[in-house]
């Protein structure tokens, strides 16, 4: 049985030290990047492959083409041409081919990420990669060491199995690092090859929602701490704070059932139901905890789950309309990226959408288990 946070209030009281006020060794997001595979495609004609895949009926036909246009996704990226994935077999191919992609995207993406930012791969105290559509021993960070110029020395957390919520949990992970160590520099990196997960002989709706649903794509974080020789630049945005939130007895909500043809999706329709039920009780106690109500938030950078899950959340926390067009357009050009979403939103933010200086935002995603991680930001 599902158990809420405990209440808090939406009122507009103010702690003794908001978060208007940043902390004194609050990291800085100074550059961010991402990558997209080269093969594009537009959601009609995946669906007309799929079809072909599972069952070339007109009636499954008529019926996955619905399941695709529901989805609100209008095009995707893939890490394979979409003929070789009838070919993919098991996970021994399928892992050849995730380390194969990961590997190039990764590299392009950090390297995008070094030249925005004007540091040297030398220069990274950290290195965080998140990821649930692959295994790689040694890890992804692992195999970038070999590619780029990173110090010897580099610490490397790989995070595996966090889902949709490894983007948020990683940039709260890594702002937390960067406390400790407010001299250093650290980059996340998130690869996300959903494709790779496709089951060919699986008719469950839950399959033929994620098929038409998730995408392929990285993103990168390059952050520093507060005594970086960039900090001093104006980057934007800064982690004043960040909270996790986990829902007890939910983990058939959403993750793998790990089977010989690879990861078979776990998706449950109750999400939107969830989302209404215990964000924004999750939000207002993490917005309470620094003095903050809902009406202070300039910006939302919220993981675009499907549309039943943005309107859930659109609806539940009483948004301004538009706050999430961005959500809404990021799951129309690319899918749902998992880990990556939040992150390619996050340099639309930044880049295009970026509120006045000073202006709070909130990074929010939510993953597997089932469990939520929320990141104030300020700009």
């Amino acid at each position: 049985m599902l158990t809420a946070p405990p209440p808090t209030t939406t009122s507009s009281r103010r702690s003794p030290h908001p978060a208007g006020d940043l902390p004194a060794l609050a990291p800085s997001v100074v550059a961010t990047s991402v990558a997209l595979p080269r093969h594009h495609y537009k959601q009609a004609d995946l669906a007309q492959l799929v079809t072909q895949f599972i069952d070339g009926s007109a009636h499954r036909e008529k019926a996955v083409a619905r399941f695709f246009e529901r989805v609100g996704v209008g095009e995707r990226h893939l890490a394979l041409p979409a003929e070789e994935y009838v070919r993919l077999g098991g996970m021994e191919k399928r892992s050849r081919a995730w380390i194969q992609v990961a590997t190039e995207l990764g590299a392009q993406t950090i390297a995008k990420l070094l030249e925005e930012s004007g540091l040297d791969a030398s220069e990274i105290g950290q290195l965080t990669t998140t990821t649930v559509t692959g295994i790689a021993v040694p890890s992804l960070d692992a195999r970038l060491m070999n590619i780029l110029p990173f110090s010897p020395s580099l610490k490397r957390v790989p995070l595996f199995g966090l889902g949709c919520l490894g983007g948020a949990a990683g940039l709260a992970r890594t702002a937390e690092y960067l406390r400790a160590y407010p001299e250093e520099a650290a980059i996340l990196l998130s690869v996300e090859l959903c494709s790779l997960t496709f089951q060919m002989d699986d008719a469950s709706v839950a399959n033929l929602v994620s098929t038409g649903l998730f995408g392929d794509g990285a993103a990168a974080v390059l952050m520093v701490g507060a005594r970086h020789p960039l900090a001093t630049r104006a980057a934007r945005p800064r982690v004043a704070a960040s909270r996790s939130v986990f829902f007890p007895d939910t983990e058939r909500v959403m993750g793998w059932d790990v089977v010989d043809s690879g990861f078979k999706v776990v998706l449950s329709a109750d999400v939107p139901g969830i989302v209404r039920r215990h964000v924004p009780q999750a939000i207002d106690g993490f917005l309470a905890e620094h003095g903050l109500v809902r009406k202070d938030i300039a910006t939302w950078v919220m993981h675009p789950g499907g549309p039943k899950v943005i309107d859930a959340m659109e609806e539940s926390l009483e948004l301004p309309e538009g706050a999430l067009a961005a959500t809404r357009e990021g799951l129309a050009r690319f899918g749902n990226l998992s880990s990556a979403s939040v992150l390619f939103l996050l340099d639309e933010h930044r880049r295009r959408r970026a509120p006045p200086e000073g202006g709070l935002g909130v990074l929010m995603a939510m993953g597997p288990a089932f469990c939520a991680e929320m990141v104030l930001l300020r700009w």
